[in-house]
């Protein structure tokens, strides 16, 4: 299988998933709020979780959930599913969740690819994929969330016309990125200037992960829309 086959041989695209023991309010999220707030089991649509609200979105990998919180206050009227593998992550959004008492928010602890996988066609209006981790030896980018493979996922769960961001700040990624959504065919890219990418976009919401620049490169983000 070559790196960027739908299913390659390792799926792994993160390392140890817990860090230090978490404190009890946050244990008592992820082991109460946690399980309502997960999507069901089987194929499933991303709608039906949120029938009251106007669009969909999908983040994968959303870190510490500064920016899917911030989304899902400022749009109470989209409905956000956030997946991330970390538990610490995870716990933080629960805990964002909590403390704005967010009706918008549905949460997933594991891999984006499994996820998507499940879910039914045109699904999504908007995905949004900031700062993955870049794998940046080598030898390991065959474990890059965005691949070939991946990309056909993610055109399928996307409606005609729906929107995708990519965001990174590793320049190896910010090539290998872009060569493979321009290459699917089903992602128009919308820069018309290089200001639409070197510049953070009106909507977007800087975390502090992002303003401590532990890239090689000046971020940079991708917007895509969907062909129809």
């Amino acid at each position: 299988m070559t790196d960027d086959s739908p299913h390659p041989k390792n799926r792994r695209l993160y390392g140890r998933a817990q860090g230090k023991p978490l404190s009890a309010r946050r244990q008592r999220l992820i082991d109460d709020l946690l399980p309502a707030l997960e999507p069901p089991g089987g194929a499933f649509d991303p709608r039906g979780m949120f029938p009251d609200a106007g669009e969909a979105w999908l983040e994968i990998g959303f870190g510490g959930a500064e920016h899917l919180i911030e989304q899902a206050r400022r749009r109470p009227d989209t409905g956000i599913l956030g997946v991330e593998p970390f538990l610490d992550g995870v716990a933080k959004a629960l805990a964002g969740v909590e403390d704005h008492d967010l009706k918008n928010v549905r949460l997933h602890r594991g891999d984006a690819r499994d996820l998507v996988e499940r879910m039914s066609d045109a699904a999504l209006d908007r995905v949004l994929i900031l700062f993955p981790d870049p794998w940046p030896k080598k030898r390991h980018w065959k474990r890059r969330i965005v691949s070939e493979g991946f990309l056909a996922e993610l055109a399928r769960v996307l409606k005609p016309g729906g929107r995708l961001r990519f965001a990174t700040d590793v320049a190896s990624y910010q090539d290998w990125a872009l060569e493979r959504f321009l290459k699917d065919g089903r992602f128009d890219w919308l820069a018309e200037r290089a200001a639409d990418w070197r510049d953070a976009p009106a909507d977007h919401v800087t975390t502090r992960y992002e303003e401590k620049r532990l890239g090689d490169a000046a971020p940079v983000f991708f917007d895509f829309r969907r062909t129809d």
